[in-house]
């Protein structure tokens, strides 16, 4: 057997994981993960409540967990409820159990080895990806379910807002659930997404679960991510910039950690030859606009007193929006001319320019050139909805990036 990964929203993952607890069990281990605050807790919880009697649920992390015998009396427990019909054990933050990986395989053999009718759902932050053990012990046993940021979509059904509301929303302060209630008072609602995202996903994700010999370095890498959104920048660049200097190595590995945590990646550059997309500088985008938003002394940008800066949330929105939609996302340079981003995956193939200016032929040479060599993909320009007639009188199609952020390339009107 080999092992599979679903990325989808909340709904989404509740519809997958009901879908999935409906068919013969023993069945392989769902495995939900996610960032931090995204409501993996909230699902298995209202799972729990869904299935009743045949639910066995238990947060790792609860005081309870530490006590002495806990993870045997809880396998105990889910044996005793499957023994009298089907039951479901939901393991909540598992990464908190110690030699989680290994443990979990051992009780899963067996269950099969019983055939117990037993399903097993365990949830976790970043750990669970960045820690290798389910790779590792529990190859072949598994299927991931990743619960992603919050589109815009998502945050305007949950929260009754226009769907150009909350695109606007995702731009200024992410879309975090949990955080939006306290979109009113900055302070209280900044003190939230660094007490309750940022510091634990650094702090328990990261430093709790992996070596990192320089964790002040990992600390600054992330700040400095996070003050160059949607920017193409070159290790050294960005090794001299750090006042914690490491090898370049070593700011790659934890560049990677940070993308392990779903808090910050590094668009690699399109070539078909490996090593060129290796060797080219990294693109920085925040998975999340509130990050963005949390770590600015100036908060979020206004379009019209600073718009540069304003453009650059725009577009790290959108390249944000591409990854956590399982969207395969590079970009194209070949001085002078680039392209902000290369989508492959669910949504097709397409050339994507980001603009919240004014759009003119020049601006769209790069575009133009690399779907001219690559003729699979189609361009998108992704701007202010007044700019779309211009764009196209252009000859090349064009959508708000209000509607990008709701349904994508999809959203395109040509």
């Amino acid at each position: 057997m080999t092992d599979s990964q679903a990325t989808c929203d909340y709904a989404g993952c509740r519809a997958l994981l009901a879908r999935r607890l409906a068919e013969p069990a023993p069945s392989r281990i769902q495995m939900l993960v996610g960032p931090r605050q995204v409501g993996k807790t909230t699902l298995l919880l209202e799972l729990a409540a869904q299935l009743g009697d045949a639910a066995v649920y238990a947060a790792a992390d609860a005081p309870d967990a530490a006590l002495p015998g806990f993870w045997q009396r809880l396998w105990t427990e889910a044996h005793r409820r499957a023994a009298a019909g089907r039951a479901v054990l939901l393991v909540d933050e598992i990464q908190h159990v110690a030699d989680w990986s290994a443990r979990l395989k051992g009780q899963w053999d067996l269950v099969r080895r019983r055939r117990l009718p037993l399903h097993v759902v365990v949830s976790g932050s970043s750990a669970l990806l960045a820690g290798g053990g389910s790779r590792e012990s529990l190859a072949g046993r598994f299927e991931r379910i990743v619960l992603a940021h919050w589109p815009a979509r998502s945050l305007a059904a949950a929260f009754r807002l226009s769907p150009a509301e909350a695109a606007r929303t995702v731009v200024r302060i992410g879309g975090y659930p949990g955080a939006f209630p306290l979109r009113d008072d900055p302070g209280r609602w900044r003190a939230y997404v660094r007490d309750a995202i940022i510091d634990p996903a650094i702090g328990r994700d990261i430093l709790a679960t992996r070596t990192v010999r320089r964790p002040a370095l990992l600390r600054q890498l992330f700040a400095f991510a996070t003050t160059m959104p949607a920017s193409i920048v070159s290790l050294q660049k960005l090794q001299g910039q750090l006042q914690d200097r490491g090898a370049l190595e070593t700011l790659a590995q934890y560049l990677a950690l940070l993308a392990e945590a779903f808090m910050v990646v590094g668009l690699e550059r399109f070539s078909a030859r490996a090593h060129r997309r290796r060797a080219a500088p990294p693109k920085l985008v925040t998975l999340d606009n509130a990050l963005l938003s949390a770590m600015h002394p100036a908060g979020p940008p206004d379009a019209g007193v600073e718009p540069a800066r304003f453009g650059r949330w725009v577009e790290n929105a959108c390249l944000a929006f591409a990854v956590n939609q399982a969207q395969q996302v590079s970009y194209w340079r070949e001085a002078p001319l680039e392209v902000d981003a290369i989508l492959d995956g669910s949504w097709g193939r397409w050339a994507v320019e980001v603009s919240t200016g004014s759009v003119d032929a020049a601006h769209l040479r790069g575009l133009g050139e690399f779907t001219r060599r690559h003729p699979a993909y189609r361009p998108l320009v992704v701007a202010n909805a007044e700019q779309q007639a211009a764009i196209r009188m252009l000859g090349f199609r064009a959508v708000s990036w209000e509607q990008f952020l709701v349904d994508g390339p999809a959203s395109d009107s040509r």
